[in-house]
Parts: structure tokens; sequence; C-alpha cells
């Protein structure tokens, strides 16, 4: 039986890379998504390729910063789905200077839609999830969060923000039989960091023991472990996916 058979699942940052991976992924083993980002084009793609796969598909273009946009379409997938079983959080984004050079709103955006965002959609969804007694919640953090680098002050905190709600939340909810753990990534190849030259792409590439990037699917599949019932014993988990980067 497909890992996630009869289950409904909520994807921020869908539209792309790490978000389309896993809502893909997702799909392949037999759950129904919601799927949520700011670019409305690239998001109906990622629901059509949902529905190729034979799974049903809502889109809705959600800014997570915003309390009401979060909650409404927490009632959308409600009333679509009837349930949420899994919550994905994915949204993310980066803002990369010296501390010294970052201006409030560097410091501001990447809070907001990194961690307030995850904050928003955890709260939302953990509603409907109690009442059902039954939920996972996966959070996407980083390693930035777990070692923190130079420029990426803003993003370092905000993931390391992620990996300890992430934590208190497990507690919180763990005897309403509700999982929630993170993964964080390391250098995963996507739309995000084909910005970096080839100059820091080689020097990221000497902290990896296995000596390549990872993809999306490498980190759909962890996520896929977590949010699946094979992961019934685990919660409160961090799980690194960075080729040995982070040990």
């Amino acid at each position: 039986m497909a890992a996630l058979a009869g289950k409904t699942a909520l994807v921020t940052g869908a539209a792309r890379g790490i978000g389309r991976s896993i809502a893909e992924t997702f799909a392949s083993e037999g759950a129904d998504l919601m799927l949520c980002d700011l670019n409305e084009e690239w998001l109906t793609e990622t629901a059509n390729a949902v529905r190729a796969a034979g799974r049903r598909a809502e889109c809705k273009a959600v800014d997570v910063r915003q309390p009401a946009a979060v909650q409404e379409t927490v009632d959308a997938t409600l009333a679509a789905f009837g349930k949420i079983d899994i919550l994905v959080n994915n949204a993310g984004i980066t803002r990369d200077t010296f501390l010294v050079r970052m201006s409030d709103d560097d410091w501001d955006s990447v809070i907001s839609v990194n961690l307030k965002g995850t904050f928003l959609f955890c709260r939302a969804a953990a509603k409907p999830m109690i009442r059902q007694k039954a939920g996972a919640i996966v959070n996407i953090a980083s390693v930035i969060g777990l070692i923190g680098n130079a420029g990426q002050c803003n993003y370092a905190a905000s993931k390391a923000g992620v990996i300890a709600l992430t934590k208190s939340l497990a507690k919180e909810l763990a005897s309403r039989n509700i999982r929630v753990n993170a993964v964080a990534p390391g250098f995963i190849e996507t739309k995000m960091t084909e910005v970096l030259n080839e100059e820091t792409r080689a020097k990221m590439l000497e902290l990896i023991p296995l000596k390549r990037f990872g993809t999306p699917a490498d980190v759909a599949k962890v996520v896929l472990f977590l949010a699946s019932d094979a992961a019934s014993y685990v919660t409160g988990q961090v799980v690194t996916v960075s080729g040995g980067m982070v040990m």
C-alpha cells in the first residue's frame, strides 16, 4: 500500500524546488494536496503534476506572514478535503548580507516568512489535528540554523527558531498523537542556490563528505518518511540532509 494512501497534506512553498518535489513525492504515495505559494503560475504547474499522478490538488496563493490568509488556507483545506493529516512548512526566503549592512527590512522579511509563517501555519493546522487526535507536521529548517553562516544572520536565526519551535511543539502535541519534526537540508540544488558563484560552490563542496550537492528529491524522501506512519515513534527530531556536512 502507498505510504500516504488516504492522507491529505498541506504544503507551503510548493511552487518549485524542494516544495514541488515534496508535493510530487506525496502524490506518488497516495496523498491529496493543498498547495500554497505566492507564484500562481508555478503553483499551477505543481498542481498539474499532482493531478497527473492521479491525486487531487487544490491551489491557494497565500502570504504566509498574514494570519488571516493562513487561517483562510487551513479552512479551505478542510472544506475541500475534510481533514488535514500532514502539514509541511517549506515556504522560505533569503536576504543575505553581512550584519553591519543588513537593513531592518532584510531582517524582518526573513524572520516573518521563515519563522512567523511556520508558526502561523502550525497554530492554524494544529487545531483540526487536535480534534482528529492525529497528525504529522514537518518543518523545513536548514543546517544553517544549526551551525550558522557568515552573511546569513537573519536566515540562521529564522531557521534556528524553526528548530526550537519544532521541539517545543512536539512536546505540546505528543499527547494528542500529533508528531512534529524538522528536516534541515544542506546545500541543495534549487533556484535559491543557483545565484551562488562558482567559487562559493567549490568551497561548499569541500565541506561535504559525500562530495556532491543534494537534490530536492533527497529532501522529499526524508520528509515523506517523517510524514508517514513509518515514523510513528519519531517526534521532536531534526534530521539533517546534508551529505555529511553536519554530523
